[in-house]
């Protein structure tokens, strides 16, 4: 008799007690926290319609030269070490980013860049020689972007592409003593890089970490100098780590 009542309570009272459980739910401050966390704004919805964008970057490239030795340094040249150390240089630019399809990109970004790249000699009784060429580039990739499908306000992408380096202080390098290290004023390269996109309220934030190798030798030798005995090519290494804003 007992159970019967009670369930009869449960059964008049169970749509009162339903709904004064959704109001709760709707009303309770901990569970309008989690719903507002789980929404995010998206930051330039029209951003993909735009045919051509603009932007500026900094830029810290790591670079060197790739010796390639001759003959002689065996044989003729008293150095027993000869090689480039890495030297972190500093590059500013301008990006103009013109769209060619959903997930395809062509970029120009003009630069320029300021170089300290050397070759260091070490001879035998601790004997140490340094020759420093420090240079100001302007340089000009050309790149093909792959970006991939953009996720809320982020998505990565992958670009590759060549460059045409001009050195913009000629006179000074040719005024040089006979005796320091010369190398040419232009120089051709292949790019190769990935980066990650992230998109704010006013602007596009993109850190891109991009490899570069030189195609030309760079190298000038001159008769009778002892910076020329070992070497027969110079060709440049650049590491760089972008930060671009659009």
């Amino acid at each position: 008799m007992d159970t019967t009542y009670v369930r009869h309570l449960l059964h008049i009272h169970r749509k009162k007690i339903l709904l004064i459980g959704l109001l709760a739910s709707l009303f309770s401050p901990e569970l309008r926290a989690q719903s507002t966390m789980r929404y995010r704004r998206v930051h330039l919805e029209d951003y993909e319609d735009r045919a051509i964008r603009y932007g500026f970057l900094f830029a810290a490239p790591m670079t060197r030269f790739n010796v390639k030795y001759s003959p002689g340094y065996v044989t003729a040249d008293s150095a027993y070490q000869l090689y480039s150390p890495n030297k972190v240089g500093f590059r500013v630019g301008f990006v103009m980013n013109a769209v060619l399809s959903e997930h395809f990109d062509v970029r120009i970004t003009p630069a320029v860049s300021l170089y300290g790249r050397s070759v260091e000699y070490r001879y035998p009784g601790g004997i140490q020689k340094t020759e420093l060429r420090e240079s100001t580039w302007l340089e000009f990739p050309l790149l093909l972007k792959y970006k991939s499908k953009r996720r809320m306000n982020s998505r990565m992408y992958v670009v590759g592409g060549t460059s045409l380096g001009i050195e913009t202080n000629v006179r000074r390098r040719e005024v040089a003593g006979a005796s320091r290290l010369l190398t040419k004023n232009t120089d051709l390269t292949v790019e190769y890089g990935i980066g990650f996109e992230q998109f704010f309220e006013f602007f596009k934030f993109a850190p891109e970490l991009r490899f570069s190798h030189g195609l030309v030798n760079l190298f000038e030798p001159l008769q009778g100098s002892p910076t020329s005995v070992g070497i027969q090519k110079l060709r440049t290494h650049t590491v760089t780590l972008y930060l671009t804003f659009e």
